[in-house]
């Protein structure tokens, strides 16, 4: 009787947890809250990093890498504790882990984060990242497999597929991306951040208490009332089940982080870009991970071949209209195969006595995809032909694939479609080579079989092999004939891909970075003989803005006949180099040792080699560099790093702009070139100047009559430490006095990205 009473006792506690409510709003608060802190953190260390590698797009890319490798190795970590820890001491050993991230916080940068070094960028990122954040990252990281599987112990009805919890974790971390950009970076600087981070980490602290005493109390009685049963699963992993799982994870992880790169590349490397393609990753998991999934796989299955030759045929276009078309539907792409590859995986899951070795073997394939675009893609290719290629091994998660490779015919007919489309490019290349296809007119050539293989893709509807076979002939054809892909000189750096091209008529060089020029140098005239003495052209152009100013800076300083001191933060081409005179001083800072490379071979650009052939260059953060020069030392200095897409924001920020008056004489002129296409830096500079007592600013608007290659539009601001200073600047055509405005200067600690995008947009 005391054993029926005692099973009786065990059977109403273990019904009274499965019949109270709130055992599954508390699961599912704490996943949301976990990944609330888990993909929050991201980009807030990582915007404190950027500043330390001058706002490269690889911050974004390697961060990336890092996190789903500590993200690896919580999962391992979770694995290991469900495995082989018992039930009963899971909870407290994993309470313990959380208490001992807590000595870590709040998080910030360690003091080997001070100064990168000039080789092993990549690696110093990573000891940052891991001695900065990684304890508490990897404290979070464990929760989504530890509390879907607790909950699987639970007794709850639901308990037996828990993986629609997963569900609620990205919800969680699709919440913290898209509140980052509109709601936390606006508002809050990085050390408030870091303080309510830290603060919501303890609420999490005693959810997971919570849930590991519900667990264990839940499991206990399952314990006590359990029926011997078959131990073996009949749904245990296999070395084929792994696989698959690796590559269906790996797939869309490479994506990410080639896709990113792809935008931020040509756009900006700011959080807002960076936050919002993760924010469409986890956004699939949430659309997919669930029973009856929100858009059918069929349908998927239908738009991803579309999507992906859509996009091929946009990188083979040149100008900005193959890269518009490039990017959206790029992004169609990326989002339909992602979605592809997560309900594969969703199909193939186990039950729930593997569901942490699951999402083990599905963080290593993210790891591998991730290292893969962010790692060795930069080494191995010249441009992001990563993502293309990763677009087209996303078509080989087609379900049918493996019984289509097994179809005589299906083979067959994949071969004749792939010999009958390569013929036809060889005809196209001879055409191109001996100038039969007028290129001005079709803007590359390649783009003519990208377009055949498109159609051949339509034409092969739900049939995965042909498809995949048209496809890869698609890009031979990229990398091959001339398109966005292979055009012109390219070489790739930690800061981007730097592309060496000539305007349609041969006789501009320019240098481009995404769809930026940074500078340009004329080789032919109008009649096209060769140009002999190279002549700045672009923003530079002897009547520019950055031109005039040095000008102004001679007769400011009563330095016009010589010992004029310049220092330039953006090296670019050099162009500058050409308003030198032999009797001044003139250093230029750069980052990128790639753009050194470029600038100082003279059979690309002549200006440092006819100009200034012993040109001082100091390598490194401008900022980091530019605090070891002495005070008062320059007369003028040029703060050249703006016009491109990709905006190094701690280089406008109000510690900044007095670090430069620092180092400005008495009598000297700061020049911030802030012209940019996507950010409105005319409002954040001048918010700047006014924030600093005493400075003088005045904004040069310099819009020529016929805007080209050989004369730019700019927008430069003059800043000095008086109005007499400034008084030649004021005399240019196109200069007016700078007034308060409503705009919140930028600092170390704050900074709003997306504000400046909106206001540029409502110009």
């Amino acid at each position: 009787m005391s054993t029926i009473a005692f099973r009786g006792g065990i059977v109403r506690g273990l019904s009274a947890v499965r019949d109270n409510p709130s055992v599954l709003a508390i699961f599912s608060a704490a996943l949301f809250l976990s990944a609330l802190l888990l993909f929050s953190v991201q980009p807030i260390f990582a915007k404190m990093v950027l500043p330390k590698l001058g706002g490269a797009s690889s911050v974004w890319a390697v961060s990336m890498v890092f996190f789903q490798a500590v993200l690896l190795g919580g999962y391992c970590y979770a694995h290991g504790l469900n495995r082989y820890c018992p039930s009963r001491y899971a909870p407290p050993v994993h309470l313990g882990l959380m208490t001992s991230a807590i000595l870590a916080l709040p998080f910030g940068l360690p003091a080997m984060a001070a100064e990168p070094p000039a080789d092993g960028t990549y690696f110093w990122l990573i000891g940052v990242l891991g001695l900065g954040v990684g304890l508490p990252f990897f404290a979070v990281s464990a929760n989504a497999p530890l509390l879907q599987s607790w909950f699987a112990r639970s007794g709850h009805p639901h308990a037996s597929d828990p993986y629609f919890l997963y569900g609620a974790s990205n919800f969680g971390s699709l919440i913290a991306l898209l509140a980052y950009p509109i709601a936390v970076e606006p508002v809050f600087g990085l050390s408030r951040q870091a303080i309510v981070w830290s603060g919501t980490f303890l609420v999490l602290g005693l959810l997971i208490a919570i849930c590991g005493w519900l667990a264990t109390r839940s499991s206990d009685a399952l314990t006590a009332i359990a029926v011997p049963t078959k131990a073996a699963s009949c749904n245990s992993p296999t070395r084929t089940k792994c696989l698959a799982w690796i590559g269906l994870s790996a797939i869309p992880s490479g994506l990410l982080v080639s896709f990113t790169s792809f935008l931020t590349t040509d756009i900006a490397a700011a959080p807002f870009l960076w936050v919002f393609p993760l924010a469409v990753f986890l956004g699939t998991f949430i659309l997919v991970f669930r029973s009856r999934p929100m858009i059918s796989q069929r349908t998927l299955l239908l738009l991803q071949p579309i999507m992906v030759g859509l996009t091929l045929l946009g990188l083979s276009m040149t100008g900005n209209k193959g890269w518009l078309i490039g990017v959206s539907a790029g992004f169609g792409a990326f989002f339909v195969t992602t979605l592809v590859c997560h309900k594969e995986l969703y199909d193939r899951r186990p039950d729930s006595h593997h569901l942490t070795a699951f999402y083990m073997w599905m963080s290593l394939g993210g790891v591998l995809g991730g290292i893969f675009a962010a790692l060795l893609a930069p080494q191995l290719f010249n441009g992001i032909l990563e993502f293309p290629l990763l677009l087209l091994a996303g078509l080989a998660a087609h379900p049918r694939l493996a019984s289509d490779c097994r179809d005589v015919a299906q083979r067959q007919l994949a071969l004749v479609m792939m010999g009958a489309l390569l013929v036809a490019g060889a005809v196209l290349a001879a055409l191109i080579a001996f100038k039969a296809v007028p290129l001005g007119i079709v803007g590359g050539g390649g783009w003519l079989l990208v377009a055949a293989c498109f159609i051949a893709i339509l034409i092969m509807v739900d049939r995965p092999l042909p498809q995949i076979g048209c496809a890869l002939v698609t890009l031979v054809g990229l990398f091959v004939l001339p398109s966005t892909m292979n055009r012109g000189f390219s070489e790739r750096s930690f800061f981007g891909v730097h592309r060496i091209a000539m305007t349609t008529n041969d006789q501009i060089r320019t240098l481009m970075h995404g769809t930026t020029v940074h500078g340009a140098m004329r080789v032919r005239d109008i009649a096209g003989q060769p140009v002999e003495t190279p002549l700045p052209s672009t923003y530079y152009y002897p009547g520019s803005p950055m031109a005039r100013g040095v000008d102004a800076a001679r007769v400011s300083s009563g330095k016009t006949d010589a010992g004029l001191v310049v220092g330039i933060i953006g090296l670019g081409t050099g162009s500058l180099s050409c308003y030198s005179r032999p009797n001044e001083v003139w250093r230029f800072y750069e980052i990128d040792p790639l753009v050194v490379k470029l600038a100082r071979t003279p059979k690309l650009f002549s200006f440092l080699s006819r100009c200034r052939p012993a040109a001082d260059i100091v390598m490194g953060d401008a900022r980091l560099t530019l605090a070891k020069e002495k005070t008062q030392y320059f007369d003028y200095l040029v703060i050249d790093a703006f016009s491109s897409d990709s905006v190094p924001v701690h280089l406008l920020t109000t510690e900044a702009v007095r670090l430069y008056l620092s180092r400005l004489s008495e009598h000297g002129i700061l020049a911030l070139h802030i012209s940019n296409r996507h950010l409105d830096l005319g409002g954040v500079a001048a918010a700047v100047a006014n924030a600093i007592p005493g400075a003088v600013a005045a904004l040069a608007d310099d819009r020529p009559s016929s805007k080209t290659l050989d004369q730019s539009g700019s927008l430069v601001m003059f800043i000095a430490k008086s109005a007499k200073a400034l008084e030649p600047v004021s005399a240019m055509p196109y200069v007016t006095p700078v007034g308060r405005n409503d705009t919140r200067a930028w600092t170390d600690d704050y900074s709003n990205v997306l504000g400046a995008i909106l206001r540029k947009g409502n110009d």
